[in-house]
């Protein structure tokens, strides 16, 4: 079975030196906020080029930090795409804030003209989500949210490594949210995500907040204290093996991103089936493909013939959120295009260690339906 995703080659790749950095965790007796952790952060922002950064637990807890540091909450409103996956919308819920969702355009992301006509005195950020590895339109987004007085929080769970005219994502709003969940382009073997920014204000309360509101930067004395809560916070820590491991993989991030751009080439060129709409990719994008998203009215056919060929798709999403019980009540106006992708979209096999001849039957087969 060639699988939609897997990283056990990648590990038995990497094992002894996973296996020798987690000993070497294991053996400190200090699992939490240790050289890992700060050897990591530094690690990210130096190839992610942010000023600041906090490592939490996932990417989820990126975008509530990053909504809960900048005071969104009750009564407030934030305007994001209902073709993502469901901890974009989680996070801004669990603030106490509602959602807006708008429509997509046809490259699946965030329809930059369908923002402004949006906007409530209420609405108090935008979530531009750099989907399956490709940035949004930034410039447009951050001129409304200039115009309007709104923060941008980006969502880069699955674009690390992507930039927009020449700028890595993530560094462009008042804050780049990251996923380390297993499947990620930089993926660790649990849990993590990542917040950037360029405030340091910003930065020292989104790190105080990851740790249930404590200050240890702060040269004040009774700020020093030894679990002296500042504000009240949460529990989103990155653990120091997990750290390790982010240590070990960020050193071949390059190379994956290298490896996934040359197995879509492959794609692209060698996928000639007329019923299969291929990836739009903007010319100010720089694509890391995360996924390889196509398109087609037949694609559950589709999806029958590839198993039956022992070969697994992915659908990313088959749900558009908007329609799932738990958020029936936000607010949005009619997504057309993203009730329509999300009945023909599905995604092909694209990690690092896929094998060229794996992608080429992949290939065979997709003609021949």
């Amino acid at each position: 079975m060639i699988k939609s995703w897997e990283y056990k080659n990648e590990y038995i790749f990497l094992k002894n030196i996973i296996l020798k950095a987690i000993d070497k965790v294991l053996k400190s007796g200090n699992l939490f906020f240790g050289n890992e952790l700060k050897k990591f952060e530094k690690n990210f922002l130096k190839i992610n080029k942010s000023k600041y950064g906090v490592a939490v637990g996932s990417g989820t807890d990126a975008i509530y930090l990053s909504l809960k540091a900048l005071n969104i909450g009750k009564n407030d409103e934030v305007i994001t795409v209902a073709n993502t996956a469901i901890p974009t919308v989680a996070a801004i819920i669990n603030t106490g804030a509602s959602v807006k969702f708008i429509d997509v355009g046809n490259d699946y992301l965030i329809d930059i003209n369908k923002i402004e006509k949006s906007i409530t005195k209420k609405t108090k950020a935008i979530i531009p989500v750099h989907l399956y590895g490709q940035s949004c339109e930034m410039d447009k987004i951050l001129k409304i949210g200039k115009k309007y007085n709104i923060k941008i929080i980006e969502d880069c769970a699955q674009a690390q490594g992507a930039t927009y005219k020449g700028k890595k994502i993530g560094t462009l709003g008042v804050t780049g949210c990251f996923s380390f969940y297993p499947t990620k382009i930089l993926g660790s073997y649990g849990d993590g995500g990542f917040v950037t920014t360029n405030d340091r204000s910003l930065y020292l309360k989104i790190r105080r907040l990851r740790f249930y509101g404590m200050e240890q930067m702060n040269s004040r004395k009774w700020w020093n204290k030894k679990y002296f809560a500042v504000e009240n916070g949460t529990n989103s820590r990155l653990s120091e093996i997990q750290a390790a491991i982010l240590n070990i993989k960020i050193k071949y991030l390059n190379t994956f991103i290298e490896k996934r751009k040359k197995i879509a080439e492959m794609y692209d060129k060698g996928i000639t089936n007329s019923k299969i709409i291929k990836p739009h990719v903007s010319k100010n994008n720089e694509h890391v493909y995360h996924l390889y998203v196509v398109a087609s009215k037949n694609r559950d056919s589709i999806l029958k013939i590839m198993k039956k060929n022992k070969i697994e798709l992915g659908i990313q999403y088959p749900y558009p959120i908007h329609k799932m019980l738990a958020y029936k009540d936000s607010t949005y106006t009619k997504l057309k295009n993203t009730e329509k992708f999300s009945k023909k979209i599905f995604s092909l096999p694209i990690y690092p260690t896929l094998e060229d001849s794996k992608i080429k039957k992949i290939i065979n087969i997709l003609n021949k339906i």
